[in-house]
C-alpha cells in the first residue's frame, strides 16, 4: 500500500510541531533576486546560517542536499535541484536526500517545492515518486523486533503544487515498482512456480485479466521442447507459461511483454558454483517485469491491448534435467543443440516468444535477467537493449532518457551467427567461449519472433547495491518505469 497524498497549493508555513520536512528549491543564481524576501522558503534564515558556517556561497550546493534539526525538533532536509541536469541525477539527488529522513522511520513527511510552475511541477513528480517507492516496506523475514525494518510510509503532505489528477500514472508506475521488487525478493521456497502462479492467478482476477496456464502436459502435446527441457529437471510438474490477458475497448495497439520466470536457477548439470548460484531466486526478475507493467498500465488505464506472457519455470540438476549435447525440438520447429544448461533462460523465452508472436501482437517486448556477460559489458547501472526494429530502437532510448532507466543499445549483426552454427541441429543454444554471449542470446531469441517488431532487454540493472536512480532498494525493479514510458510512446504514434 502506498503512502496517502495530500496536496496543498498554498505554501508551507512555520510549524511548531515535530515532524519531518523535505524543501525541494530550483537552482540558486548569484543574483538569489528570487530569494531575497525573509520568507520566500521555508527555513530560509536556517540554510543561509548553515551555508555562512560551511563558507558556501548558495549557487554552490546545486545537485546537493542539506539537513538541520530546527528549533521544535524537527528534521528539515533541503535539496537543490537542476533541471538542466539528466533525469537520472535529479532522482538520485531527491533519493538522497529522502533517505536522510526515511532513516528516522516517519509516518509522514512533510514537502514543500518551489520555483516557476513548472519548476514546482517537476519537483512534485520527482520527489512524490520517489516516496512513494521508498516509502513502502519489501517484505522481509526478520523476527527480532529491535531489528525489524522501519515501517512504511503512511503519508505525504506536499504544499506548494497540486495537481489535479493526484499524480495518478506515477502512483500507477510506483505501484508496478512496488510488485517487481516485492516478487523478485521472495525466498525461493516462498515463490515456487506453484505459488507464483497462485498468486499471478489472484492479481489476474483482482485486475479483470483474462488468465490461461499452459502447463507441461500440455506444452509436451504442443512440441514445446525448449521450455520442457529446462522444466523437467524439477521434481514437480508446476512449470507453465502463463498468458495474461487485458483488452481495452477502442483500442487497435496490442503490446506483447514476456518475461523470464525462473524461480531458482542452479544451472543445471552445469552446476554454478556457490558465488554465482546465491541470489538465484530473483532470476524470475523479468516475468515481475513484464507482470509490474501490465499492472501499472491497468492502473493508468493505458489504452493499449496487453498479451504478458510468463515463463515460470525452475533449472534444478536431477536425473531427468536436460544436459549438454541433448537436441531438443523447440515450439516454432527448429532444432536445438544444447550447449551449456545455464543458459535456460534463452530456451524458456523461445518457446514463449513463439506462443506470443502468433497473436501478431503491434509490438513485443522481453525482459530477462538472461546474461553474465551483459553485467560485464555495462555493470548493474545500465540495461542493454537490442532490436529489430530501428523505431523501437529510437523509441527505447528516448524512453530512458525520459525516465531516468538508462538502456544502451547492442549490435545483432549476421556474422555474429556464426558463434551459434551447429554440425548436428538447426542451432546451437550458445557458444562454450562466453566471448559476446548477450549478444549471441539475442540472436538466438530473434529466430523466435517472425518478423514481430521485437525488443530484448537483458536486465542487467535488476540489481544494484546501494540503489538506482529514484529507487534505494538494492533490487531496483528496473524496466517498470521503462515500460510505461514506452507504452506512452507507442501509443502516440
Amino acid at each position: 500500500m502506498l503512502a496517502k497524498l495530500i496536496q496543498n497549493a498554498s505554501p508551507l508555513s512555520e510549524s511548531d510541531e515535530i515532524r519531518q520536512f523535505l524543501v525541494v528549491l530550483p537552482k540558486f543564481d548569484k543574483s538569489l533576486e528570487r530569494f531575497r524576501n525573509k520568507d520566500i522558503f521555508f527555513g530560509k534564515n536556517i540554510l543561509e546560517k548553515i551555508l555562512l558556517r560551511r563558507k558556501m556561497k548558495p549557487e554552490e550546493i546545486s545537485g546537493v542536499s542539506v539537513s538541520a534539526n530546527l528549533e521544535s525538533g524537527s528534521l528539515c532536509v533541503w535539496v537543490v535541484m537542476d533541471l538542466e541536469k539528466p533525469i537520472f541525477e535529479q532522482q538520485t539527488c531527491i533519493r538522497k536526500a529522502l533517505q536522510l529522513l526515511l532513516a528516522e522511520n516517519p509516518e509522514e513527511i512533510y514537502l514543500a517545492v518551489y520555483g516557476d510552475i513548472q519548476e514546482k511541477r517537476a519537483f512534485s513528480e520527482l520527489a512524490v515518486y520517489a516516496m512513494w517507492a521508498n516509502g513502502s516496506v519489501l517484505p522481509s523475514r526478520k523476527t527480532d523486533k529491535k531489528k525489524l525494518d522501519r515501517k512504511a510510509l503512511s503519508k505525504i503532505i506536499l504544499y506548494g503544487y497540486k495537481d489535479i489528477h493526484g499524480f495518478s500514472l506515477l502512483r500507477a508506475q510506483a505501484e508496478g515498482n512496488l510488485l517487481a521488487r516485492e516478487l523478485t525478493v521472495l525466498p525461493p521456497n516462498e515463490l515456487t512456480p506453484y505459488f507464483y502462479r497462485k498468486r499471478v492467478k489472484k492479481l489476474a482476477k483482482n485486475e479483470g485479466w483474462k488468465y490461461q496456464e499452459f502447463n507441461l502436459k500440455t506444452l509436451r502435446k504442443m512440441g514445446a521442447g525448449a521450455f520442457v527441457a529446462v522444466a523437467q529437471g524439477s521434481d514437480s510438474e508446476d512449470a507453465c507459461i502463463i498468458h495474461l490477458k487485458r483488452s481495452v475497448r477502442g483500442s487497435d495497439k496490442t503490446v506483447a511483454l514476456v518475461g523470464k520466470g525462473i524461480c531458482f536457477d542452479t544451472g543445471g548439470h552445469n552446476l554454478k558454483p556457490a558465488r554465482y548460484m546465491y541470489g538465484m531466486h530473483e532470476d524470475m526478475n523479468g516475468s515481475a517485469v513484464a507482470l509490474s507493467i501490465l499492472l501499472a498500465a491497468t492502473h493508468a488505464n493505458l489504452a493499449v491491448n496487453i498479451d504478458c506472457w510468463l515463463a515460470i519455470a525452475q533449472n534444478h540438476i536431477s536425473p531427468r534435467a536436460y544436459k549438454q549435447n541433448d537436441v531438443v525440438t523447440a515450439l516454432n520447429g527448429d532444432t536445438i543443440e544444447i550447449i551449456n544448461t545455464d543458459a535456460e533462460g534463452r530456451m524458456v523465452l523461445a518457446d514463449t516468444l513463439t506462443l506470443a508472436a502468433k497473436q501478431k501482437p503491434d509490438v513485443m517486448m522481453d525482459f530477462a535477467t538472461l546474461t553474465g556477460t551483459m553485467c560485464i559489458a555495462l555493470g548493474s547501472r545500465y540495461s542493454g537493449i537490442f532490436s529489430n526494429c530501428d523505431d523501437l530502437i529510437r523509441k527505447a532510448l528516448v524512453a530512458g532518457r525520459l525516465c531516468g532507466e538508462r538502456v544502451l543499445v547492442f549490435p545483432m549483426d549476421s556474422d555474429y551467427e556464426i558463434g551459434l552454427e551447429s554440425t548436428i541441429a538447426d542451432v546451437k543454444q550458445c557458444s562454450l567461449e562466453h566471448e559476446a554471449d548477450h549478444i549471441l542470446a539475442a540472436i538466438f531469441l530473434r529466430r523466435f519472433v517472425n518478423d514481430t517488431p521485437w525488443l530484448h532487454m537483458d536486465l542487467s540493472a535488476s540489481r544494484n547495491k546501494g540503489g538506482l536512480g529514484a529507487i534505494g532498494s538494492d533490487v531496483t525493479g528496473f524496466g517498470v518505469a521503462w515500460g510505461m514510458q514506452m507504452l506512452q510512446g507507442i501509443l502516440h504514434t
